[in-house]
């Protein structure tokens, strides 16, 4: 029985305290012997019993497709599962810019020690040293591993594979294929993973949503789905389970990920016993076309990769702000992250150029229409590149992004700058797990957006690829086989008590939802639910935003639960039953994230709280108090609404990098 204690002060009435947690997983020793250390002392299973262990595998993006078509290689049963209607419509075929790896062709000073560096401080000191080596290790792994499989990353004239910066870094380590560089890596995946499912490895389950976890004797062993197109649910056994489900950013309700995105797979098992890790770390891009009122669903990213050669401005003059650009003389703009951060300039980290653009629009330079109060917009031009390079060289380079603003804006980039705003992209947080990528909950294991533990409290440009890829063919592939070596475990059927209590409650969730008829739409609920999200948990959050946050959701969750609609019925298609359920589970995260933001009173990465800022408005940390990973446990359904959450600090300490204050100065 954990014991718990209430904190002190305004958060007592929000959690509570738990025992600690921690990481056995990662092996003692220098950082750059740990993964190798790891990998030979973990069990091996051999060929002949790899046929009798069965995986399932929630997820068909970079991590999920590239950890199906490894297992499946190495013999393993894989069991897959999508709620799209082919696993090349993961939300990864939407990343645009690159992905990092420390190959260090430019000979600029890369290193694996450098990309290590670079993560680590670009999350603002938040994440775990020995996750993060071991990607900045495996990553130039993953090119070879893309080459080889035929992805066509741009290349330089003499044929070498070539590279460009990404934000937060000075050196050059991020391979694309013009603006497709996702698109590309998640086609080299499914072929992967496609080619297991024609040898009979692995099982495909495309148009399914897997709506809660099967847990029996502390261990998970399956999953209940719905068929998408019949209403049927399914019961499905294994012998582990992997989580690649991606992040909850659509939490804001406004966002770039695709409509379908969700934490509905990460939610159901958090509520069956997972931790969650940090879920208030969330980012916002800084390179989004901006909103241009009520009437959009979805937000569209501008690849980071355009801040290598546009430069970001917005006029000295509130009065200018009417004006066409092209007027706006040289001497009268701000080039302000130029001004700022001499450094870095226009590529300092996402969460630093995403408060600095808020900034702007909030002293009232800002540009493009009236959105409510003010203009929410910074120019991001690029008439110095065509001068300098030429209009082929910048089409070369960006032209499926420019054609992509053309047709969504009615502007040609190439003779007006673009227009941007920040918004929200990814999730840092997700479920905690240790350095074998698994959950507290043996056999659960989470990979890529899902988890945790790889970017603190803000994430780099063009490494969610490197993560997802890295954790999918080279890291979970080593280590769940430890866990597998143990199995197969004992056989359940669906007669199981813990296979019949999982199928009951999803059974009476989805009976629930059709039967309270009442006034307002799905839609709705999660718009204002989004609008609360970013008023009081967006790009600066402060005590009396959230504890009101908190109560709004709190609220907001008790009138769906009596007065919304959902039509049809559960025994075909139904996409109003499907938006009800993952429209309930943002209910209940979002409250999370507010207490997670409430209970964390510094300012670090993505996560600005207003009362703790340097004189020149930089984020301040207070390692002294908050060095340290939170990862909450579900505090059951209290009367009323949700239990107290409870809270498990994992210590975070620092051997091989020093703590200090970022700078990009």
């Amino acid at each position: 029985m954990t014991e718990l204690t209430a904190p002190q002060g305004v958060d007592a009435d929000y959690y509570r305290v738990g025992t600690p947690v921690a990481d056995t997983k990662a092996p003692a020793g220098p950082i750059a012997e740990k993964w190798t250390k790891r990998k030979f002392d973990a069990s091996l299973v051999n060929p002949a019993n790899r046929r009798k262990l069965s995986v399932i595998i929630v997820g068909t993006g970079l991590a999920g497709g590239a950890a199906g078509a490894t297992l499946g290689e190495a013999g393993y049963h894989v069991k897959s599962f999508c709620f799209q209607d082919s696993p090349r419509r993961a939300h990864s075929i939407a990343a645009q810019g690159g992905i990092n790896a420390a190959k260090n062709y430019k000979e600029d000073g890369d290193s694996i020690y450098r990309l290590f560096y670079d993560t680590v401080k670009g999350g603002d000191y938040r994440a775990r040293e020995t996750n993060v080596y071991r990607l900045a290790e495996v990553s130039a792994n993953i090119i070879d591993q893309c080459v080889a499989q035929g992805v066509p990353f741009a290349r330089e004239y003499g044929g070498l594979l070539d590279n460009r910066s990404f934000g937060g870094v000075q050196v050059s380590r991020t391979f694309y294929a013009r603006g497709q560089t996702g698109q590309q890596l998640l086609i080299g995946a499914y072929q992967a993973l496609e080619r297991q499912v024609a040898a009979g490895t692995v099982e495909m389950f495309t148009r399914h949503e897997m709506l809660e976890l099967i847990v029996a004797d502390g261990r998970a062993r399956g999953i209940i789905a719905r068929d998408l197109v019949t209403g049927e649910i399914e019961t499905h056994l294994a012998d582990a389970v992997v989580l690649a489900s991606g992040g909850y950013g659509n939490v804001f309700f406004l966002s770039t990920n695709a409509m379908g995105s969700n934490v509905t797979a990460n939610w159901r098992a958090h509520r069956k016993g997972a931790y969650f890790g940090n879920p208030c770390y969330t980012q916002i891009h800084p390179t989004c076309i901006p909103v241009s009122g009520d009437h959009q669903s979805k937000l569209t990213l501008m690849s980071e990769s355009l801040r290598n050669d546009g430069r970001i401005w917005v006029p000295k003059r509130k009065e200018d702000c009417d004006k066409d650009p092209r007027q706006i003389p040289e001497a009268d703009r701000d080039y302000y992250l130029e001004r700022i951060y001499p450094a870095f300039g226009n590529l300092v980290p996402r969460d630093i150029a995403s408060r600095q653009a808020k900034n702007m629009c909030d002293e009232g330079r800002g540009v493009g229409p009236m959105v409510g109060d003010f203009r929410r917009g910074v120019y991001l031009d690029f008439s110095d590149a065509i001068s300098r390079l030429g209009r082929s060289a910048v089409e070369a380079k960006y032209g499926n992004l420019f054609d992509m603003y053309a047709r969504i804006t009615g502007e040609n980039p190439y003779e007006t700058p673009m227009r941007i705003y920040p918004a929200v992209h990814y999730t840092m947080g997700g479920l905690w797990v240790d350095y074998d990528l698994m959950s507290n909950i043996p056999g659960l294991f989470v990979t890529g957006e899902a988890n945790f533990s790889d970017h603190g409290a803000n994430r780099l440009g063009a490494s969610a690829l490197m993560q997802g890829l890295a954790d999918g063919y080279f890291v979970l592939p080593n280590t769940i086989r430890d866990y597998l070596a143990k199995g197969p475990y004992p056989k359940l059927d669906e007669n199981s008590p813990a296979v019949a209590e999982a199928r009951q409650s999803v059974d009476q969730r989805v009976r629930t939802l059709l039967s309270i008829n009442g006034e307002r739409s799905v839609d709705s609920f999660h718009k204002e639910l989004g609008h609360i999200m970013w008023e009081y948990c967006g790009m600066e959050r402060t005590e009396t935003g959230l504890m009101k946050a908190i109560d709004l959701i709190r609220s907001l969750r008790a009138e769906f639960w009596r007065n919304v609609r959902v039509l049809g019925s559960a025994e075909t298609l139904n996409q109003s039953l499907e938006k009800a359920g993952r429209v309930a589970d943002f209910l209940e995260l979002g409250e999370l994230m507010c207490i997670d933001a409430l209970h964390r009173r510094e300012s670090c990465g993505g996560h600005f709280r207003a009362e703790s800022q340097t004189e020149d408005g930089e984020a301040l940390r207070h390692d002294d108090q908050f060095c340290y990973v939170a990862a909450w446990e579900f505090g059951g359904n209290g009367e009323g609404g949700m239990g107290a959450p409870v809270l498990h600090k994992e210590d975070l300490t620092y051997e091989f990098i020093q703590l200090k204050q970022r700078s990009y100065k």
